[in-house]
């Protein structure tokens, strides 16, 4: 089995190796992916299994940014992972899992992240759960009456010329509210999306929504404000259509102030999708993430990592000031905390010492330690974007 980069000459082969994994696109949904993967081809972002000639398997490395304790990481988001279904069995997905690790390292993420199609085929790769997509629907009208009641934000259409702005935007937005998990697409990606007729896009200087109709409802794909104000102006926004719409979907911060904006709330009809996480680079990744700013700890940990020998060893965690470092230990001592690279990331994501040790993804240590490493990483790791 031969693993290359692929290029425009095996879309064709990749669109029908997706067909079959995933189930068929419309034509204009062919369309778009085809506008969205190209541009990766020549990045090197977009890897095929070959037996032979024949196309046996793929999987693509998005190119993204991803917030930690309001700090930015290059992440790589793992997708378009498919094999065919007669090659399944023979290892094909593992073999792809080392190169996308490997060619991850190259591009310089410091992380990776993916949504699972299956659990053991990720976690044997050393990717652990870590967070969630929320979809949460909301009444309409609920939303209608959040109201902007000073009426003094100014909400203007939003098209592709937008996209560095609202790029600029997101960041400032996930780094004024210290968010941990969800990601900013590049501009070119955003640049593809807001070209879609279908989708209703408004930008305020510090907020934006886009969202469609979706059978006589709502779905917003994505609603962020620094300000309470904005948050009010968009909301309602989306909630004018309750003449129409009765209900309005969205993905959501588990925690979004909008939540605590509604005049009634008493049960929330949630989905939840769950993600996968990795550190790619330990020592980046940690220095790369924000830390609580009143926090002064260090604490020895032993990392296992059987795909990246460079995140293996002992180390030692330091966070002071808000911002955190790994820094290499001949030996680990005694007391130090030993964690897989699966629980390693599972804990940079903010999972409690409490779980990983009874999921056995954490020994050793002390409860002094543990308490240190939660005070340190503790978060409720979030997405709004899939991919």
């Amino acid at each position: 089995m031969e693993i290359r980069h692929l290029t425009s000459d095996d879309l064709d082969a990749v669109l029908d190796s997706r067909r079959r994994a995933f189930g068929p696109l419309s034509g204009d949904g062919a369309q778009m992916w085809r506008k969205l993967v190209t541009p990766m081809l020549p990045e090197g972002r977009y890897l095929g299994a070959f037996d032979g000639t024949r196309l046996v398997g793929t999987a693509r490395i998005n190119p993204y940014v991803q917030w930690w304790h309001g700090r930015p990481q290059s992440m790589g988001g793992v997708a378009g992972v498919t094999v065919a279904p007669e090659d399944r069995g023979r290892g094909v997905g593992r073999t792809l899992m080392d190169a996308v690790i490997e060619r991850c390292t190259q591009l310089g993420h410091a992380v990776s992240a993916l949504y699972p199609a299956t659990t053991p085929l990720y976690r044997s790769a050393g990717y652990e759960h870590a967070g969630v997509l929320q979809r949460i629907t909301l009444p309409a009208e609920a939303l209608r009456t959040v109201g902007d009641p000073g009426g003094v934000v100014k909400l203007r259409r939003m098209g592709p010329s937008d996209a560095a702005e609202l790029v600029a935007l997101i960041g400032r937005v996930h780094a004024a509210t210290r968010a941990s998990g969800p990601l900013t697409f590049d501009e070119r990606t955003w640049r593809l999306w807001l070209e879609d007729d279908d989708d209703f896009c408004y930008l305020a200087e510090d907020g934006f929504v886009v969202y469609r109709w979706n059978d006589g409802d709502i779905e917003v794909d994505n609603l962020l404000a620094e300000s309470e104000a904005t948050a009010r102006a968009l909301w309602s926004m989306v909630g004018s259509a309750s003449s129409v719409a009765k209900s309005v979907t969205a993905c959501l911060d588990p925690a979004d102030p909008v939540l605590w904006m509604l005049r009634e709330r008493s049960k929330d009809e949630v989905t939840q999708t769950r993600w996968m996480f990795r550190l790619i680079d330990l020592p980046a990744a940690v220095g790369g993430r924000g830390f609580p700013a009143g926090l002064s700890v260090e604490i020895p940990v032993e990392v296992t990592d059987s795909r990246r020998a460079g995140n293996t060893g002992a180390w030692l965690l330091r966070v002071d000031g808000g911002s955190g470092s790994a820094t290499r230990r001949d030996t680990a001592p005694g007391e130090s905390t030993r964690l897989t690279i699966g629980g390693m990331s599972a804990l940079f994501a903010g999972v409690p010492t409490a779980t990983l040790r009874r999921a056995g993804l954490l020994t050793g240590g002390s409860p002094e330690a543990d308490d240190a490493l939660d005070a340190a990483f503790g978060c409720a790791a979030y997405m709004i974007d899939y991919f």
